[in-house]
Formats: C-alpha cells, structure tokens, sequence
C-alpha cells in the first residue's frame, strides 16, 4: 500500500516548519523539513570552502556529500557524515547561500532522490519550495501556505543565531529569497496547480493545523 504523503509548500518565514511538525505529529507520522537538506548543502560549501558555482568542482562535490536524517526524541535530526548539524544551520549566511546553491540543477537533482527514499518507507509531511510541484506532484493532499512580508520577516528575526542580527537586514534577505526563489529557471517556488492555500499571516499555528485537518 502507498504510503501517504502531504506537502507543504511556501516562501520563508510562512510557519511551515512549525505547522508542519505539528501536522504531522496529530497523524502520527514523520515531519521532513526539505530546506534543512538544502542547508546542510550550504553548510559543507561553506566548512570545506568550495567553488560551487563551478559545475565540475559542484558535481564532484556532491559526490562525496552524505547528508541523513536520524529520528531522535526532539525529532528529525540532520547529520552530515556522522555529524549532526541541526544546530548549525540556521544562520542567515547559510540561508541566503542554500537559497542560491538551490538553483543549480545538479544540487536539486541530488537531493531528489533522498527525499523520495523518505517517502518511500512511511507516512510523512513534507514542508519545502517545490514538494508539490516538482518532488511529489502526485501527494494525497497539498498546500501552500504564505503570509505578509513584515510577518515572516519579524518570525525569522526571531529565530536567527546571529548576535549582529538586525530587522531591516532580515526583511531584505527575505524579500530577496522570495524573488530568488520565485524566478529562478529550476524549479521555481509557486503553488501546485490543486494546491489549498493558506494564508497565516494572522493565524497561530494551531489555527493553520486545524484550517488543513479540514482537508484531509
């Protein structure tokens, strides 16, 4: 029997990663949070200094990139080569990076196959920029969530590790990404065409989770 796969969709700073993990622990099923793959990404170009924007030097790169989820008691933890790096990934360098290293084909088509292998093993929810239109086109339910500008912003000031951090600063790395992540050529950011949308601008997050229970 298949299993059964809901995807959530939407820019940065929409609450997808809290909605999510609670979504997916009233199903009783696992959360994957995609972005933390594409983080990881970002962080080993940064640890081991690589030319990334070189193909060649990418591909071999990539090659050698082992990056796992482990299911622990706080939940899913990312290790790169045995290392968990959970906590290292949240800096704003390591966003605006694993925002640009995204658009490259390669790194997207290397990570493909990671996520459909989670998927192919048990129920989950998957929260990212493209689970429903590219990865899983074919998931039982998607969504896509959004929300204003200034909001998403203010949630990400919140939650960033940076000691310099500074309001203005996030809200133009966000409306950057959200133009990063919307324009580029390779599976650009936007709704699935049976997508329910959702905007939790002024929802809290078991607002939202009880808005998408209504769909399923």
């Amino acid at each position: 029997m298949p299993h059964r796969i809901i995807t959530i969709d939407g820019p940065a700073g929409a609450g997808k990663t809290t909605v999510s993990t609670l979504l997916a622990q009233d199903l009783g099923c696992i959360r994957v949070d995609t972005g933390a793959l594409y983080r990881g990404v970002a962080y080993e170009i940064m640890q081991q200094d690589i030319a990334w924007e070189n193909d060649a030097v990418l591909k071999r790169f990539l090659s050698t990139l082992d990056l796992q989820f482990h299911l622990e008691k706080e939940g899913l933890r990312l290790f790169s080569s045995g290392k968990d790096i959970t906590d290292q990934i949240r800096t704003s360098r390591i966003t605006m990076l694993a925002s640009a290293a995204s658009a490259k084909p390669d790194v997207r088509s290397a990570l493909l196959a990671l996520q459909r292998g989670i998927a192919g093993q048990q129920d989950a929810v998957f929260e990212g920029r493209d689970m429903g239109t590219v990865v899983f086109p074919d998931a039982a339910v998607k969504f896509f969530l959004f929300a204003d500008l200034s909001v998403r912003a203010r949630r990400r000031y919140d939650e960033t590790q940076d000691e310099n951090k500074d309001f203005s600063r996030v809200m133009a790395e966000m409306a950057k990404r959200d133009t990063d992540d919307t324009q580029r050529a390779q599976a650009p950011l936007k709704p699935a065409p049976d997508a329910i949308h959702i905007d939790a601008s002024f929802l809290t997050p078991r607002q939202v989770v009880d808005k998408m229970r209504t769909y399923l």
